[in-house]
């Protein structure tokens, strides 16, 4: 059954995990037809399928199976410590976690703080590495961590985080997990920014992922051979999805980046073709870059961000989501480029690095595409609910 679970698409894995289908289980629970441990086991495979293909599914809420499963938690957390089973206890954790949505903050609480203590297992055998790869993919899933204290449980990450980089002792998905873990207390609490990026080192960390991940990709395999997404890929979106995170809300400047959007380049070019989804979300990732002011246009130029959002604007076949995404890019730059702007101290560089731009977008001959897809843009807007400028001199850089 895992397996079958497995090799399913997207769309064949919303039509089977169904309230109809969990209620259903719930029934052959009660008639005593299955064991407690063997669905735990299929449950927690269906959870993590739901979680890597990016199913999003709310209907596990309303089951009867989720209420015995709410009510399994409570009971089995109140017991004395030398009558709790904590196997069975961290399985119904790990199953609440990976099937549903949102979560209540008394379950929450007892749910991370029983999962935490597997993800702390530092036994570097393969079983032990599946159940802490687990145990933090279903953790990854509580952005809702504001709702308990700030400070809860934030010493366990970074010691998660920590032991890894010492003795690389997780599977590639959990230590993105881990991360995905992290910064969910950052957007909770901005003051971790300077642990995340100067003592954890996030950036050498994701370049590295990135860079090894990469090595693992066929890129030059088509769409239609790939009946599934490799676990490599799925990961790899997962690090660009919380870069795009990270950079939307950081909120100091640091050299290191420049590199890192040369990686996020790399990946943009060899995806191309082949990997639509990876490319997007590279277009996503240097937008989100452009939008937050602390981030250097000189460093997007230098990091050849700019090289590529302008190779890709003149794409023939550029869909409307993308051409949207690049449109904002440089709707941004051209509004950044026009003032100074925060901490900025050095005119002179900036009217720099504002002609190198314009002489750029002069040589590829942007502006005529820029025009060209005047006609679009109102298109665009209705079908991406957004609006971008329909005054077409302001996605010009001009001198």
């Amino acid at each position: 059954m895992n397996e079958v679970i497995e090799e399913m698409d997207e769309e064949g894995l919303e039509s089977v995990v169904t309230a109809e289908v969990f209620n259903g289980i719930y029934t052959m629970i009660e008639e005593k037809k299955v064991t407690m441990k063997n669905i735990l086991l299929l449950l927690k495979h269906v959870g993590c399928c739901k979680v890597l293909k990016r199913v999003f599914i709310d209907e596990f809420e309303v089951t009867s199976l989720n209420k015995r499963f709410e009510k399994m938690i409570i009971d089995e957390n109140e017991k004395k410590k030398d009558e709790k089973n904590e196997k069975l206890l961290t399985d119904l954790c790990e199953c609440y976690l990976l099937l549903n949505e949102e979560f209540p903050s008394e379950l929450l609480s007892i749910c991370v703080r029983c999962i935490l203590k597997e993800a702390l297992n530092k036994e570097e055998n393969e079983k032990a590495q599946k159940e802490v790869e687990m145990a933090l993919l279903a953790l990854s899933k509580c952005f809702y961590f504001g709702k308990l204290d700030k400070e809860l449980y934030l010493g366990e990450i970074k010691e998660i985080v920590q032991y890894h980089q010492e003795h690389h002792n997780l599977t590639r998905l959990a230590y993105q997990s881990a991360w995905k873990l992290l910064m969910s207390r950052f957007y909770f609490n901005k003051s971790l920014e300077d642990e995340i990026v100067n003592e954890l080192h996030f950036v050498r960390e994701t370049r590295r992922e990135l860079e090894e991940l990469s090595k693992c990709v066929d890129w030059k395999r088509k769409k239609v051979e790939r009946e599934k997404e490799t676990k490599e890929v799925i990961v790899l979106m997962k690090w660009l999805q919380l870069l795009e995170f990270f950079f939307r809300f950081c909120s100091f400047w640091n050299e290191e980046f420049v590199g890192l959007f040369g990686n996020v380049v790399q990946l943009f070019r060899a995806s191309s073709g082949n990997h639509r989804e990876i490319r997007g979300e590279c277009i996503d990732f240097f937008r989100a870059a452009a939008e937050n002011k602390i981030m250097k246009v000189e460093g997007l130029l230098k990091g050849r961000a700019i090289d590529v959002m302008m190779e890709e604007i003149q794409q023939p076949t550029l869909d409307d989501a993308n051409a949207f995404r690049i449109l904002r890019f440089f709707l941004i730059i051209s509004e950044r480029l026009k003032k100074k702007e925060i901490f900025e101290t050095d005119e002179a560089k900036r009217k720099a690095t504002k002609r190198k731009i314009f002489e750029k977008l002069e040589e590829e001959g942007c502006e005529d595409t820029f025009t060209s897809l005047y006609g679009e843009i109102s298109f665009i807007n209705d079908k991406c609910h957004d609006a971008l400028s329909l005054t077409i001199s302001e996605y010009f850089v001009i001198i």
